[in-house]
């Protein structure tokens, strides 16, 4: 039997925000399954988590899928432990409440497709800016408003190749920005995919000299939108309650100021520069919900207030670069806090 190669997949522990990391374990007779991935370990002190003297961190394998880019490859999330086996400080996944899987996450995760050799994005010339504003590149098609479609098809075949479950992609508002979207039911399974995701578009964008560019807005206090990472949230109250009150005594709860001190801390750094209020989001300082309101910190949507009030929300604070491990944390801890399912 060929050995398998299983790339390893971690999160390192840089400040404020985290960078993936990944190394290749060569395994003969490898099974295909989780169970068989054995623990392993990595230099702690090259990547902010441990220092020198006593440098060693473990990788706990949580998820594994194909990898289609390597001939008997496997991709391996992994979980970062110190060295008794406790979770490290940078482990976001250990965070999770949601050991039943009854929470449900749709991450929307928006990026730019960089052009290195101009420092700005793909499309975008090399000095000042497109002579069109944003507008026809949204949902576009056409050589003069949709940019790097190559490298976004490529990566949504590898996606759906490896077994991710993606649910669409699109173009979005400004030039060379994109979209792709994930769902699953579970927290922790949700936030294993977003992450094996970013890994392959990181490893596409090798391929073609382009960067991906998760920064919430890199162009600046401009005109030009910012990137989110939209949480659609559900969990068993929201999905079968049937009640408005059910709906506002959840959103209520995320209202708070501790409450909202608490998720903006998780949900990307320099998120001030992207909620300004302007480009369809709330002000970073305020919080508010609404159907159908994209203006809005959460918005109900309009097809779970026509099913009869059974469905999802839409948390549209965290942005492109935050960590969905730590995002669905949050979240699950504040609409837990609201104690409605005795009303379920």
């Amino acid at each position: 039997m060929a050995k398998a190669k299983l790339e390893y997949i971690w999160l390192d522990g840089y400040k404020p925000t985290q960078s993936l990391r990944s190394k290749t374990k060569i395994e003969a007779d490898f099974s295909g399954s989780l169970e068989d991935c054995p623990m392993w370990s990595f230099d702690g002190s090259s990547t902010g988590q441990a220092e020198g003297g006593s440098s060693d961190c473990l990788l706990k394998p949580v998820f594994i899928c194909p990898d289609p880019q390597r001939k008997n490859g496997y991709l391996v999330m992994c979980e970062v432990l110190n060295a008794d086996g406790t979770p490290h400080v940078s482990n976001g996944r250990a965070t999770i409440e949601d050991d039943d899987n009854d929470f449900w996450f749709g991450f929307e995760q928006e990026y730019f497709l960089w052009d290195m050799a101009i420092d700005k994005p793909l499309g975008f010339p090399a000095e000042g800016f497109p002579t069109r504003p944003q507008g026809p590149y949204y949902c576009s098609v056409g050589a003069q408003n949709a940019y790097g479609r190559n490298i976004i098809e490529e990566h949504l075949d590898v996606c759906l190749e490896a077994g991710l479950n993606v649910e669409g992609i699109n173009a979005e508002v400004a030039t060379g920005q994109w979209e792709f979207q994930i769902f699953a039911k579970g927290a922790k399974d949700a936030g294993d995919q977003i992450w094996v995701a970013r890994y392959l578009l990181e490893r596409i964008g090798e391929k073609y000299g382009i960067s991906i560019n998760w920064h919430c807005k890199p162009l600046g206090a401009t005109d030009w939108n910012g990137s989110g990472m939209h949480a659609n949230f559900s969990n068993t109250a929201l999905r079968t309650s049937g009640s408005k009150e059910v709906y506002d005594k959840i959103c209520n709860s995320f209202s708070p100021a501790d409450v909202i001190k608490a998720h903006i801390a998780v949900y990307g750094a320099d998120n001030e520069q992207r909620l300004t209020g302007k480009h369809e989001t709330q002000s970073i300082d305020q919080f508010s919900y609404g159907i159908s309101d994209r203006g809005a910190s959460i918005r109900i949507p309009i097809a779970t207030v026509e099913r009869g009030w059974k469905g999802w929300l839409e948390d549209r604070r965290p942005n492109s670069a935050a960590d969905p491990y730590k995002v669905a944390a949050v979240i699950i801890k504040t609409v837990k806090s609201a104690d409605v399912l005795e009303t379920v």
